[in-house]
């Protein structure tokens, strides 16, 4: 194919992948549960052998994060994954039951198409291909341009294991020439039945448009809320922990601290005493210029950049051990650009009078990431009953917004595909888990028989015909010709259409009589 252009050899590269990966789709929903348990523990271990090299390879392909963080995730999206979705039931009968005479059946979707965005390359793909064949799936990714090799190396990690364990040829593919061509070929590409897709918001709008089922998540703009009840030390400490996990490259970290006016001070110190910096307006000027362009848009090349690197291309002088760049706000969006999503380690800053004020300042906040995370640090369960009431799927409490958003150190599912509800624009409000790649069929025995259904059914009067209603079909056509009469005078169009109307209903009438 050497003397085809670019374009199109990518383009017939998506289509022979989508080929191959139909096939291995329909081969591997016919395996068994032990079949599948085996791959899965073989691409387990593979992830966890490679975790570290990958992390590296990704680090230094796109330039963010660190290359340690990035390993640990790797770690998540396959080890800890594997130990939390193994005994998860997804293939065969999932449930029965008697007293309603139905089964549940689970049925494979297909063939998988995985949108990977360059921040979490690597763990991306470890987490869609250990989700997608726990579900009896195959799976084809579509990388991002600026991370395509580590990309495209982690799906052979994670092919080779699979299929060195039983699983059929074409299971788990990746595009090697990535172009708008081949992504936009394989979401309307007839052998893909479903598309996840992870990246930007023009990513997952196209995904949605592609005419097929989609999982998408939205831009996120975390607001982690420090209440008058907060141990401050300890919130301090997970909240720095998180945001400089992989240098906030995961959507869930924390994007503003907000506290209250009676733990100002306290706040602001144990983030001083922590390596945070508190920039003056004027540096958080210069900063703001670095990582926006056009508007609020991230400038990409200072997503998930160091303190130190961030510093010096804003030509701004920081104590040495600076872990995050602070920056005061007085308002929320246009005008106040640290108020949007930064996969950066700057984090906006916010003092408000109570808990009623840092609510309505959590909903404006979220509106630029609306249906996605938010945190709060507190001992009043009261306080966070009422936050779960604000535009985010997921409410973590006492945890960091990275880790705990991606069920790292929390109880949810460990994803790294965050889904963010109908308000944020997404299928699913969910951590979405191998539950989400399945069709549930329910097989459902008759318990009544259909012959004399009504007239055994106590709850339904009108079984004869005699028993006189309220308002008959007759009395229906009468009172809307009253109407008509009535409106004849201001709006003879009008009545022309009434008429129209009402001849209608009264054929509908003897067609219902029979007549």
């Amino acid at each position: 194919m050497e003397n085809f252009d670019y374009d199109l050899r990518s383009i017939q590269e998506a289509r022979d992948l989508a080929r191959s990966g139909e096939a291995a789709a329909k081969a591997i929903a016919k395996y068994t549960d032990a079949q599948i348990d085996a791959i899965l523990r073989s691409m387990a271990k593979a992830g966890e052998e490679h975790a570290l090299c990958l992390g590296e390879m990704a680090a230094e392909e796109t330039g963010f994060g660190k290359a340690a963080d990035k390993a640990y995730k790797n770690h998540a999206a396959s080890t800890l994954l594997y130990e939390q979705i193994k005994d998860m039931k997804t293939t065969g009968i999932l449930s029965e039951d008697h007293a309603t005479g139905t089964i549940e059946v689970a049925e494979p979707v297909g063939l998988i198409m995985g949108i990977v965005p360059s921040t979490n390359p690597t763990s991306t793909v470890f987490f869609k291909s250990m989700t997608a064949i726990k579900s009896g799936n195959a799976i084809v990714f579509s990388p991002h341009p600026s991370a395509a090799k580590c990309t495209l190396k982690a799906a052979e990690v994670m092919r080779d294991a699979a299929i060195a364990a039983g699983a059929p040829e074409g299971i788990i593919g990746c595009v090697t020439m990535p172009s708008m061509g081949s992504t936009n070929e394989l979401m309307k590409c007839k052998e893909v039945a479903i598309i996840i897709a992870t990246g930007g918001p023009g990513m997952v709008k196209a995904a949605y448009s592609a005419g097929k089922p989609a999982i998408g998540v939205g831009a996120g703009n975390s607001p982690a809320y420090i209440e008058k009840t907060a141990n401050v030390k300890e919130a301090v400490k997970t909240i720095i922990a998180s945001k400089t996990f992989d240098y906030g490259t995961i959507c869930a970290s924390e994007q503003s601290i907000i506290c209250e006016e009676s733990n100002h001070a306290e706040v602001v110190s144990e983030l001083k005493a922590q390596g945070g910096y508190f920039m003056t307006k004027e540096e958080t000027d210069k900063v703001c210029n670095l990582l926006f362009k056009n508007g609020h848009n991230m400038n990409a090349k200072f997503v998930g950049r160091s303190p130190q690197v961030i510093a010096a291309a804003a030509g701004i002088q920081i104590p040495e051990g600076t872990k995050v760049l602070i920056g005061k706000q007085e308002g929320v969006g246009e005008g106040y650009p640290l108020s949007y999503e930064k996969l950066t380690t700057v984090l906006a800053f916010y003092t408000v009078k109570d808990w009623e004020e840092a609510c309505g300042l959590s909903i404006r906040l979220l509106q630029n990431g609306i249906g996605h995370t938010m945190s709060i640090h507190t001992q009043d369960r009261d306080k966070v009953i009422k936050f779960a009431a604000k535009p985010a799927s997921r409410i973590l409490v006492n945890t960091g917004g990275s880790q705990g958003g991606t069920g790292i150190s929390t109880g949810l599912p460990i994803s790294f595909t965050l889904g963010c509800g109908t308000c944020g624009g997404s299928s699913v409000s969910e951590n979405v888990s191998p539950k989400h790649l399945i069709n549930i069929k329910t097989v459902a025995y008759g318990l009544k028989d259909c012959a004399t259904i009504v007239e055994n059914d106590p709850t339904f009067t009108w079984k004869n015909g005699s028993t006189k209603t309220a308002c008959s079909p007759s009395d229906f056509v009468s009172s809307f010709e009253k109407k008509e009469t009535a409106q004849a005078a201001s709006c003879q169009s009008g009545c022309d259409d009434n008429e129209k109307l009402a001849a209608l209903v009264k054929e509908i009438v003897l067609a219902m009589k029979g007549q």
